[in-house]
This record gives C-alpha cells, sequence and structure tokens, in this order.
C-alpha cells in the first residue's frame, strides 16, 4: 500500500503522517521543506522533495501511489485563489485520468458543494469536480471551520477581542484539525470505500462567533469580547495590505457564502468529530498568549 500525503507538515498533515506511521504504513511524503518533517517522519518515510505549484513534480511525486491525500497548498492572498487552486490540482487530476494514481482523499470544505459563490472555496468544489469526472475511487472530506483559524489573531485575542465578518449569531460548525487527521487517515488506510464519496468533519457542535467569544473568554481566562466588522470593513482592509481584488474576494467569499448556509453532508453520527473549542484553546490557545 502506497499512500502519498501532501503538505504533511501542516496542521491536519502532520497529524495524518503521524497516524500512518503507527499503522506501520511507510508514506509517501510530497514537502517543500523536509526539513520541517520531524525526525521520526524523514527516518521512516519516502521523501521528496518539491512544491506543488510544479506540475511536473506532482505527476512525478504522485505517480504510482495507490492512494493520494491532497491539500490543497494554495494561500488565500494568492492574486486568483480559485484559478491556482485548480491549477495546481490539475498534474494529481491527470495523473488519475491516466490509472498513475487509483484513489484521491481530498482536504474539501463546508460549501464546496454549493459550486459557486463561497469565495476561494469555489477552488475545492472545482477540483471535487475534476476528479469525480475521472470515474476513480474519490473521497472528499467537507471540513468545518477550523479551529487554528484563530491563530491567525494572536495579536487581536492578546488584546481581548475576537474580530469576524461572518454573522456574530448564526451557528456553525468548527473542527480541530487534529480530527480532521484522525477521520483522513482511517479514509486512507480503508480499502472497502470504493467510487464516489462524501463525508463531512464538522467538530463536536455547532457554534456562533458569539458563543465563541464565552467560551475563549473561560478557556483563556481573560475577557474577549466580539468585534463585527462588515464584509466591506474587510475588503477595505485587505486592500490597504496591498491584496489583488480577486484575493480580496476570494477571502470575503468564505464569509459572505456562508449566510443561511446549510452543510452537506448534515451533522449526524459520523461527520460528528470529538474535540471541543474549550478544551483546545485551553490547550494550544492561551499557553500562545501567555507567552
Amino acid at each position: 500500500m502506497t499512500i502519498a500525503v501532501t503538505t504533511p507538515t501542516g496542521h491536519v498533515g502532520s497529524r495524518v503522517v503521524r497516524l500512518l506511521l503507527q499503522a506501520g504504513v511507510r508514506p509517501r511524503l510530497l514537502a517543500r521543506d523536509p526539513g520541517r518533517l520531524d525526525a521520526a517522519a524523514r527516518e521512516r518515510a519516502d521523501v521528496r522533495r518539491g512544491d506543488l505549484t510544479d506540475a511536473a513534480f506532482v505527476r512525478e511525486a504522485t505517480a504510482g501511489a495507490r492512494t493520494v491525500f491532497w491539500v490543497d497548498p494554495t494561500p488565500t492572498s494568492s492574486p486568483d485563489p480559485v484559478e491556482t487552486t485548480e491549477r495546481t490540482a490539475a498534474p494529481l487530476v491527470d495523473a488519475v485520468k491516466a490509472g498513475d494514481v487509483e484513489r484521491v482523499v481530498l482536504l474539501s470544505s463546508i460549501g464546496a458543494e454549493r459550486r459557486h459563490g463561497m469565495g476561494h472555496i469555489d477552488g475545492l468544489a472545482r477540483i471535487e469536480e475534476a476528479l469525480d469526472a475521472t470515474g476513480a475511487d474519490v473521497l472528499h472530506l467537507r471540513c468545518a471551520y477550523f479551529f487554528t483559524n484563530l491563530l491567525f489573531d494572536l495579536d487581536g485575542l492578546a488584546d481581548g477581542v475576537l474580530t469576524t465578518s461572518f454573522e456574530p449569531d448564526a451557528p456553525m460548525a468548527w473542527v480541530d484539525p487534529r480530527d480532521i487527521g484522525d477521520v483522513a487517515a482511517a479514509r486512507l488506510l480503508n480499502d472497502a470505500w470504493h467510487g464516489r464519496v462524501v463525508q463531512g468533519v464538522h467538530g463536536p457542535e455547532d457554534l456562533t462567533f458569539t458563543q465563541v467569544a464565552r467560551i475563549l473568554t473561560g478557556a483563556l481566562g481573560r475577557p474577549v469580547r466580539l468585534d463585527a466588522v462588515s464584509h466591506d470593513d474587510v475588503r477595505a482592509s485587505l486592500r490597504s495590505a496591498g491584496l489583488d481584488a480577486t484575493a480580496v474576494e476570494g477571502i470575503v467569499g468564505m464569509a459572505a457564502g456562508t449566510a443561511g448556509h446549510v452543510p452537506d453532508p448534515p451533522r449526524d453520527a459520523v461527520t460528528t468529530t470529538p474535540t471541543h473549542l474549550a478544551g483546545w484553546a485551553y490547550a494550544h490557545l492561551r499557553p500562545l498568549l501567555e507567552n
């Protein structure tokens, strides 16, 4: 069994690598900087050094892998994130079409099922469609909003402010990337599924940003107030930071597109994962702010 893992040093990928190693698998790791891998992974894995935006590297590094775990590496600040996401995955799609890869597990997102109107997530929708068209075994993990997105505004949280352009009182699914890694690894190791499969990864509960601010207040041991800003406020801020107009809309669209959206698949016993935000914040976010 050859399993290739992209972005193996990320929040999700690193967890997947650890579980594959513990399962006795020697994974093939596609890493831009192998030095960021821990010593155990470098020693026990087949490491291929290269950039996922290099089509020749992706085509060569995935060839012969029975299963590929694909995580889109496109930064939200990319000038055209949707187009870049689709283009970066194209060599993988070609490998599947050619029969060089038999199965793909895609790290997708809640909202990809809408296909349009979700900002940067539309790029993941295009990958879903391209992989579906190959007729190969493909599994789309449609994941909730990552707990780790809170790490992008440590300065604000240190000042006791949680800023968002999401609707403050609209419930949405939140998930620990470590739990996503658990689900991904289980699927990668399971040969029983075939065809096109979609699985949600929704975390233990839906939360509003108002609730998140209250949870963080308790977990961090300091008051955290919510600062709800408009989509136009976000646009102005991103433009002042020099982002391309398409990148700005890709970021804003991810928040704007969630209004009234009901995820598919819905929350159930399969899509619900165990880690609560309070425990994660106490274990991971609180020490960063205290230091």
